[in-house]
């Protein structure tokens, strides 16, 4: 970790539009950058980060709503000003008043995050972080073609007759299962 932190930020992160609900909750240290976060989520996802990425929050010194993400060529086509992921600071965003923010994966799969903070609590000594302390659910595998894509893909995997079985399991590998997860499994 790049500096001392005393804090802890508690994050539950829910993908939005899936039901039952994907989440997952983490532990980061309050000096984290978004950009540090963007990579959390990524690893408790399961994602590659082939994609681009953004998040919205509201600015709790303005009141507007910030878009905070990756400063290059990619993003201009998006429009609008952008906060540097790698200077926003979750302590200057993140208050116990201010505890949403949205963060948008691969815009053609539109994946949507809640990231809630749940808690700020002292730092434990001996405990390494980030960490993922809980979540439900195998994250949606990356280039599945959003919620809809996803649900189609899960009803493939029920019917081992269906045309598409075979491909989709070829792809997810046989031992998905959409049920699973265990926060042992995340490594940061």
């Amino acid at each position: 970790m790049k500096k001392t932190f005393e804090k802890v930020y508690q994050l539950k992160l829910s993908i939005k539009g899936i039901t039952p609900q994907i989440w997952r909750r983490i532990q980061v240290p309050e000096n984290y950058t978004f950009l540090d976060l963007h990579k959390a989520i990524q690893a408790v996802m399961d994602w590659e980060d082939y994609h681009l990425h953004e998040f919205e929050m509201v600015n709790p010194k303005t009141g507007m709503l910030d878009k905070i993400g990756a400063e290059g060529d990619d993003f201009d086509a998006f429009g609008g000003p952008l906060v540097s992921e790698k200077k926003a600071k979750l302590s200057d965003y993140f208050t116990l008043e201010n505890k949403e923010a949205l963060y948008t994966y691969d815009f053609g799969d539109n994946w949507q995050v809640k990231v809630r903070l749940e808690k700020i609590l002292p730092r434990k000594e001996g405990v390494e972080y980030p960490i993922c302390t809980a979540g439900k659910r195998a994250a949606v595998p990356e280039d599945s073609g959003g919620v809809w894509g996803y649900e189609e893909m899960l009803e493939v995997l029920k019917d081992s007759e269906h045309e598409e079985y075979e491909d989709t399991v070829l792809w997810l590998g046989d031992d998905f299962d959409p049920e699973y997860f265990d926060p042992k499994d995340v490594s940061f």
